[in-house]
């Protein structure tokens, strides 16, 4: 396949100009002692202002492009999956850029402030998050004045950063001294786990009065019945291992619901050599979820589980069931994940869980019901591709590649210097765990 096919179109000029002037200040020296540090500062003050026009712009951008369902041209619903997949933010970051161009769109002072660079991102999100759409919307409906409030936002974000809070507070009181109306408390429940490289997870949510004191319960439960005399654990990490101990109960059980036709189950993809050997191999093991930690975690969840070879070559497990069944079995379902690791469509980031096995040339066509011939697919991009999106394998890279009705790759990344080459837009598969030398 030829580079030149998947050569995205170039920024526009007024970028490339923009860009090429930062990276001509970016190769200025700052060492040899010729800056002084008065400099220094008046530099950090200037390249301040720099980063919140271009945070700036980025929010218009982005608002302008949710406005005419752009992100739909790369198959995804809104700007901020988009962003996500796309230009690698991160969940929040993505929403925060969204909300300060939606934002500058409500209070035009506000994205006038921040358009010449003097307010901040950080003070977007205040004023966001305090003085939102509905409260706009309450303001408007009783006839206050508006552009005036938008005026006196802008000042203090300018002149009086320290008062901003305080000024927005007020302003909310004034437009609605009868604050939001009652709501269901279990609304307000939320729960975020995130994964980090390591496999290890960092867990942040709120619950209602009533949800968290049944959470609490059941963890304090679990927590008082593991104690023991000389127990050390601090209070939270009792807690923790209760959560833990509830998840391990439940799966042993086999009282959860199914996901995707199989039970829920921990699993790791390990050589069977690295299980075996008592000494830690550092990244010899991928679980379920993609993460790569040691075999001392595959030897955990080996130690009351159940271990099944999947090799992928024709001396190991039946990958290919041929054409008399329809339906992607459990373990080509199982080996798809340990390849893909999520949805498959560019820019996506799907877990396995939320995917459907898609074949690749439809059973209908003639399709076998093979791992060769099945992808994961989130429901979003698998309607995508049975509507004129299609994948592609490209041998060369080892990845599989997203192409628009119209022909076009779907490229993700920071995508093209100046010219319009791209920079670093492959999908890369992740690392091999079976030896093929041999």
């Amino acid at each position: 396949m030829a580079a030149a096919s998947r050569r995205p179109d170039p920024p526009p000029a007024d970028v490339c100009a923009a860009i090429e002037a930062v990276m001509g200040v970016a190769q200025t020296s700052l060492d040899g002692g010729t800056t002084t540090a008065a400099q220094l500062l008046d530099r950090a003050r200037g390249l301040t202002r720099l980063q919140n026009l271009v945070a700036a712009e980025l929010a218009r951008t982005v608002a302008r492009a949710e406005s005419v369902d752009a992100a739909y041209a790369d198959g995804l619903t809104g700007m901020k999956p988009w962003l996500r997949g796309h230009a690698h933010l991160s969940g929040p970051e993505a929403a925060a850029v969204l909300a300060a161009g939606r934002l500058a769109v409500r209070m035009p002072a506000v994205g006038a402030g921040a358009a010449a660079g003097g307010i901040t991102p950080g003070q977007l999100a205040v004023i966001g998050r305090i003085l939102t759409a509905d409260v706009w919307a309450t303001g408007d409906a009783a006839g206050a004045d508006l552009p005036a409030l938008d005026r006196l936002v802008a000042e203090t974000a300018l002149h009086a950063p320290r008062t901003l809070f305080a000024v927005c507070q007020q302003i909310v009181d004034a437009l609605d001294p009868d604050g939001a109306p009652p709501v269901d408390p279990t609304e307000g429940r939320g729960l975020r786990i995130s994964r980090r490289a390591d496999g290890s997870r960092a867990i942040r949510g709120q619950l209602d009065a009533a949800g968290g004191e049944q959470v609490e319960a059941a963890l304090e439960a679990i927590a008082a019945a593991g104690r023991c005399e000389g127990d050390l654990r601090s209070r939270d990490q009792r807690a923790a291992d209760a959560l833990v101990q509830l998840a391990a109960l439940h799966l042993a059980a086999g009282d959860l619901p199914m996901l995707r036709k199989v039970k829920p189950q921990v699993t790791a993809l390990i050589q069977l050599e690295d299980l075996a050997d008592p000494d830690t191999r550092p990244a010899a093991t991928r679980l379920g979820s993609g993460a790569t930690t040691s075999n001392t975690v595959a030897r955990q969840v080996a130690c009351d589980g159940d271990v099944a070879r999947i090799l992928l070559g024709p001396d190991g497990l039946p990958l290919d069931v041929g054409r008399a069944h329809r339906l992607v079995p459990a373990h080509i379902r199982r080996a798809a994940e340990v390849r893909d690791g999520g949805c498959v469509f560019a820019g996506c980031h799907a877990p396995a869980w939320w995917c459907a096995a898609h074949h690749l040339v439809h059973w209908i066509d003639g399709g076998q019901t093979s791992l060769a011939n099945t992808a994961l697919l989130c429901e979003r991009h698998h309607t995508q591709v049975h509507h004129g999106y299609r994948l592609q394998w490209d041998p060369d890279d080892g990845c599989r590649r997203t192409y628009r009705p119209d022909g076009r790759e779907v490229i993700t990344g920071v995508l093209t210097d100046t010219t319009g080459e791209p920079i670093d837009h492959r999908r890369e598969p992740g690392p091999h765990l079976v030896d093929r030398s041999g």
